[in-house]
């Protein structure tokens, strides 16, 4: 049965890292999963075989390598899917936000290829504003259960200074700014908005961070349970949060990181 009211669940950017692990705990407690993503074809054939590990009987998969950004593509897709849940009689359950796009450059280079104002404008298009899109959309759609679910994910990033992290950074902060008013608009139509704020996890994403190296070391030295956090300690959360025990639970951000950021 699935943990919430709807059986369809969104992942935006779920071929991989977090929205993989999530999809693959949403698909066990009973949703079809839709993911969309943005892969090169010489990565395909590992992305499907991903996916392929999630199918099993019961469980259907959908999955879409396009650009989530594009507004004629979001349109797309939730037509796509409208006409499934007519269909089967089915709505969206769960909306999971985990697109990484964004630029990872210092604010001062002597080559000048610093970070300049587009460089922001991309990231917060791709990593916070894309969340109400896409809200918006499958709301217009009356595509939306009576008890949806959403979730983003942040990092310690949202208030900590990390070289050349700086429009991540910004992005994180209006990512939870968005959740937080998500949760208080759309609140009378039954919408639970929630930011799980990660540890340092060891995903592709964050092997592109320049400096990575020095930041997973640092991270093992101040976790309590001298771990990274997994994915799978993440989806785990992902999932809490679409519990029917977990309607309470709305506009917040939930640390979810061993312990990391106590010191």
């Amino acid at each position: 049965m699935a943990a919430a009211n709807g059986n369809w669940a969104i992942i935006l950017g779920g071929s991989r890292g977090l929205g993989l692990a999530t999809a693959r705990k949403l698909a066990k407690a009973g949703f079809s999963i839709f993911i969309v993503h943005r892969d090169r074809r010489a990565d395909m054939e590992e992305v499907e075989l991903a996916f392929e590990s999630i199918r099993s009987p019961g469980v259907r998969l959908e999955s879409r390598n396009v650009d989530a950004l594009k507004t004629a593509v979001r349109q797309e897709i939730v037509s796509e899917l409208k006409a499934i849940t007519i269909a089967e009689g089915g709505s969206i359950g769960v909306l999971v936000h985990s697109i990484a796009k964004g630029s990872l450059k210092p604010m001062i280079d002597p080559g000048d290829q610093g970070l300049n104002q587009q460089d922001f404008m991309i990231t917060l298009d791709a990593m916070a504003v894309s969340l109400y899109d896409w809200t918006k959309e499958v709301f217009d759609a009356g595509l939306a259960s009576k008890d949806m679910r959403i979730i983003s994910f942040t990092s310690e990033g949202n208030q900590k200074a990390i070289p050349n992290y700086a429009a991540v950074s910004a992005a994180k902060a209006a990512l939870e700014a968005i959740t937080r008013n998500i949760a208080l608009e759309f609140a009378p139509l039954g919408v639970k908005a929630n930011c799980i704020q990660a540890g340092v996890t060891d995903t592709w994403s964050f092997n592109q961070i320049p400096g990575s190296e020095m930041i997973r070391k640092s991270a093992l030295r101040r976790n309590p349970n001298k771990r990274l956090t997994t994915p799978e300690d993440i989806a785990n959360v992902a999932y809490l949060l679409c519990l029917p025990e977990a309607a309470w639970i709305t506009g917040t951000v939930i640390k979810a990181d061993g312990g990391e950021s106590l010191l």
